[in-house]
């Protein structure tokens, strides 16, 4: 098959199964690291070449691993940083001390697997392999071929079979565990807690976010199993929120190895966990022989980028997008949009609520979390297969006093949003990362807001 340019790449991709667009119950059943370690074996193990940060967990892995990544880069180390799903362009996915692949490298990878990936999947003696198993072996490349001395790897569901889970890494986080996925995964914070803490190796140090009795049991016996150093950063950092400045969020920041004065552009409040287990697993990389100074770790964190996660796009009115998808992640972004909103002493007049979710999200619990604060709610969904309807989503929120308007596109959703707003209404975009990514995508061709 011939690849002649990037949407052929894009369409070959996705022609290969893709569990992010088609969810199956079965899936873990498909799963086997068999078939990603023969592929890789075949491109020269390009996976063990970096120096490698590992992540995983329910909520915050993505924003852990762009802050590590960050401090790294800050830190003059050539660092790679993996993750999914992307918000906007796939491109998104793979990146080198900030910079995106390109599309062009999507095209010429892609033409240089085809023909192995047909090999292997006409044979199928593990089963075929995926569309994330050949990104995340497309990352692996082009890490390994600009010669990068850190790979920061964020998983995509779970971890002990997930595709990344190939590496060898120096430190493993595992960020805040919680109900999701649980048809693939487990239906209790153990058997996830099980899934999560599959990317304990021996040799790693461990860094666990503060988490719920069960899923903190789980991580300690795995690393006594494996002999490994487990240091859980809500009990060795003592993190004190000092307000929010001009798009940051401030924080002192007492850690073991010294006191950091934190200036954050990550302003949700829900930041703090993921803050401690990021500067948790860069301090710990001094026992592996990496020292990054006090000035070099406040610096990073302050470059850091990563949008979707309560993302300001306009002041007056006050427009965020988050891609809050469960609903510890909703609960979270509440407290932060109320911590938020009483620091600034706002007082919204109108709230708007623009949500659209995936078919295999828990919706009730993620209604019952929003239901109550605001007076209008757009349900609306992503161009995505998974993307539940509108109308299912409407009977969630009917509640008396509030206004549920049905829409069939994020475009004509955020066109309802604007309209008649005052300076000081609110409106949040969330549900989904797949929402947050097309708001965010068609914002930014908006200069009503």
């Amino acid at each position: 098959m011939k690849i002649s340019g990037y949407q052929a790449a894009l369409d070959y991709l996705y022609s290969l199964v893709d569990f992010e667009v088609h969810a199956d119950p079965n899936q873990a059943a498909l799963f086997d690291l068999r078939r990603m370690k023969l592929l890789l074996e075949n491109l020269g193990n390009p996976h063990l070449e970096a120096q490698t940060i590992h992540i995983a967990g329910t909520k915050g892995k993505g924003s852990t691993a762009a802050m590590i990544s960050s401090v790294l880069s800050h830190a003059g180390f050539k660092t790679g940083l993996y993750t999914s799903p992307h918000l906007i362009k796939l491109t998104e996915r793979i990146s080198i001390n900030g910079k995106d692949i390109s599309q062009q490298e999507i095209t010429d990878l892609v033409a240089e697997l085809e023909p192995l990936i047909f090999r292997i999947n006409s044979c199928a003696e593990y089963g075929k392999l995926t569309t994330f198993e050949v990104l995340t072996a497309m990352g692996f490349m082009h890490f390994a071929r600009a010669g990068v001395d850190f790979q920061v790897l964020e998983t995509g569901m779970g971890g002990r079979l997930d595709a990344t889970n190939v590496c060898n890494p120096l430190v493993a986080v595992i960020t805040l565990i919680g109900l999701d996925h649980t048809a693939v995964l487990g239906n209790t914070l153990a058997l996830i807690a099980a899934e999560k803490a599959g990317i304990i190796k021996s040799g790693c140090t461990v860094i666990s976010g503060t988490q719920p009795v069960e899923a903190a049991d789980v991580i300690r016996r795995t690393c006594l199993d494996k002999g490994v150093k487990l240091v859980e950063a809500g009990s060795v950092i003592e993190c004190r929120h000092k307000g929010y400045e001009n798009g940051f969020q401030l924080f002192e920041l007492t850690a073991p190895n010294g006191t950091y004065n934190i200036r954050l552009p990550l302003v949700g409040l829900y930041q703090v966990g993921n803050l401690c287990c990021a500067v948790a697993a860069l301090e710990q990389l001094a026992e592996k022989g990496i020292i990054l100074s006090k000035d070099t770790i406040e610096q990073g964190l302050q470059r850091v980028k990563w949008p979707g996660r309560f993302d300001i796009i306009a002041y007056k009115p006050l427009v965020i997008v988050d891609g809050a998808h469960n609903p510890e992640a909703i609960k979270a972004l509440m407290g932060a949009l109320n911590h938020y909103l009483d620091a600034h002493n706002a007082r919204c007049g109108g709230k708007t609520l623009v949500f659209g979710v995936s078919s295999d999200k828990d919706l009730p619990g993620m209604a019952a979390l929003l239901k109550g604060f605001f007076n209008r709610i757009i349900v609306t969904r992503a161009p995505h297969p998974r993307s539940m309807d509108p109308e299912k989503i409407a009977l969630a929120f009917n509640a008396p006093g509030t206004e549920v308007i049905i829409t069939d596109s994020i475009e004509n959703a955020l066109q309802v949003a604007m309209r008649c707003l005052a300076l000081d209404d609110l409106v949040l975009i969330t549900g989904s990362l797949f929402v947050a990514g097309e708001a965010l995508s068609s914002l930014k061709t908006r200069s009503v807001f």
